[in-house]
């Protein structure tokens, strides 16, 4: 009778969920126990209800009795009732790719479904609702099975191990797409170009670049995207959203992969090796290998249109409309420091200055107390405990812990000067010495001794003039006991050690240890 009036007497003390029969209960409550009584004695998996146990059976003895367009039951199957409704059920899953028939109909939009339950999962989409909550994290599902795969995060539960390497996954699903990378399987075809998928999904999302369907559109601006997915991500920038947390620091992240990235900081982890050299990267990006493998080809594809410089990375040219590069004809610097009157041409400049005034310095070194405002400072500081030498000249056996150095350094074997004064016709080589010299010509001298009214052009001057008050004297002659406060008088002292005299006369055969020396001799040749 209840079928006919709907009455629900036997309520779930874990959720909301009614049912007319207490044996349909019990089985509905072995999903929030977790209690799977009905054991495979073929293998380990074990059922919440006798009846899904004996399908499951059919995989071990290939038994098939339910035949498609034909009666329901074979002629030797000797099945029970509920058997018989369990398996309509099952015939009328297979049946439906075929008729396309999907009598559930959701009334919020154009989507249909073949089973009720599937509908009631979608509407959930629309309304939010998500009655499957975590009990160790805010964490709501939609439905009860992805409540359960969710918790294997807090357990570490791992249990689907692959049988080709070391890797385990929380669910079968993410071992089954994790096989097929040893495989090396694509069955999903496109049929508009060559490309090969190894899962259906994939396929799905990669058809939608031909279409330029893009259904999943944000209600915060007018963004649209082909993925759910990418939806949710984007979303997060109007949040400000960061779930995933790193558990060894405080950093969060709005998606899980720059998670895993971050995390290989910690743990070191760099999987992707260049076949060129020892060098080995965190990620798989292409774009990360190839700029990386245009250091030893020595390819610069990338040509600037107002001069001869070339480029290994489009980023290198590449800003907006414009080129960063550009702006060193330009001087264009639109990125303005909010704290001083300093300007610069690109934004992440700015950061690196910014953190002048906040005092940040987030990359710390292992080996020393010393910390960084700026990762790759950070690498070029750790080469100084190692000795590492990575980049070689390629003119003579010089070897330099900063690329930077060595790109200085071969400007001394091409002569090349790039930067020029606009104040005068002087070149140099390096833009630390052309930003020294134009303070000639400015009459800027930004540093100040704090003991006397003093200042100087270089921040180097300074510190050696600190020691007249100091009477600190740091630089040792290792040929006898004196003690200079300045590096270049004790170079000139040691030529008294080894009769070096490295300045001729171009007047006469004299030759001086210094230079000034020449100069005072070279004002005898003008009196003659």
């Amino acid at each position: 009778m209840r079928t006919h009036t709907g009455e629900k007497p036997y309520q779930c003390n874990q959720c909301d969920k009614a049912f007319s029969q207490k044996s349909a209960l019990k089985i509905h409550q072995m999903m929030h126990t977790g209690e799977k009584p009905y054991q495979c004695n073929q293998c380990d998996k074990a059922f919440s209800k006798k009846c899904t146990l004996k399908t499951h059976q059919m995989v071990h003895t290939g038994k098939k009795p339910y035949q498609c367009n034909q009666s329901l039951l074979s002629q030797d199957a000797e099945i029970s009732v509920k058997e018989e409704i369990e398996f309509k059920k099952q015939s009328m899953i297979h049946m439906r790719p075929t008729t396309v028939e999907k009598p559930y109909q959701c009334n919020q939009c154009d989507k249909a479904f073949s089973l009720s339950g599937n509908l009631k999962q979608h509407q959930m989409t629309h309304t939010g609702e998500k009655p499957y909550q975590c009990n160790q994290c805010d964490t709501a599902f939609s439905q009860s099975g992805y409540l359960k795969k969710h918790q294997m995060i807090h357990a570490g539960e791992k249990p689907y191990q692959c049988n080709k390497c070391d890797k385990a996954f929380s669910r079968k699903s993410d071992l089954n797409k994790h096989q097929k990378i040893h495989g090396g399987e694509k069955p999903y075809q496109c049929n508009q170009c060559d490309k090969a998928f190894s899962f259906s999904g994939n396929l799905k999302q990669h058809q939608m670049t031909h279409t330029g369907e893009k259904p999943y559109q944000c209600n915060q601006c007018d963004k649209a995207f082909s993925q759910s997915g990418y939806l949710k991500k984007h979303q997060m920038t109007h949040t400000g959203e960061k779930p995933y947390q790193c558990n060894q620091c405080n950093k969060a992240f709005s998606r899980k992969w720059n998670l895993q990235l971050h995390q290989m900081i910690h743990t070191g982890e760099k999987p992707y090796q260049c076949d060129q050299c020892d060098k080995a990267f965190s990620t798989k990006k292409m774009s990360d290998h190839l700029k990386h493998l245009r250091t030893h080809t020595g390819e610069k594809p990338y040509q600037c249109s107002h001069c001869d410089k070339a480029f290994s990375q489009t980023g290198h040219l590449k800003m907006s409309e414009h080129l960063k590069h550009l702006r060193t004809h330009t001087g264009e610097k639109p990125y303005q420091c909010s704290h001083c009157d300093k300007a610069f041409s690109q934004t992440s400049h700015l950061k690196v200055h910014m953190m002048i005034h906040t005092g940040e310095k987030p990359y710390h070194c292992n080996q020393c107390d010393k910390a960084f405002s700026e990762k790759s400072v950070l690498i070029n500081h750790t080469r100084t405990h190692t000795g590492e030498k990575p980049y070689q000249c390629s003119y003579c056996d010089k070897a330099f812990s900063e690329n930077s150095k060595l790109k200085v350094h071969i400007r001394t074997h091409t002569g090349e000067k790039p930067y020029q004064c606009s104040h005068c016709n002087k070149a140099f080589a390096q833009n630390s010495k052309l930003k020294v010299h134009i303070r000639i010509h400015t009459g800027e001298k930004p540093y100040q001794c704090s003991h006397c009214n003093k200042a100087f052009t270089q921040n180097s001057e300074l510190k050696i003039h600190m020691r007249k008050h100091t009477g600190e004297k740091p630089y040792q002659c290792n040929q006898c006991d004196k003690i200079f406060s300045n590096p270049s008088v004790l170079r000139y002292h040691f030529m008294t050690h080894t009769g070096e005299k490295p300045y001729p006369c171009s007047q006469c055969e004299r030759s001086f240890s210094s230079k000034c020396n020449l100069m005072n001799h070279l004002w005898t040749h003008t009196e003659e």
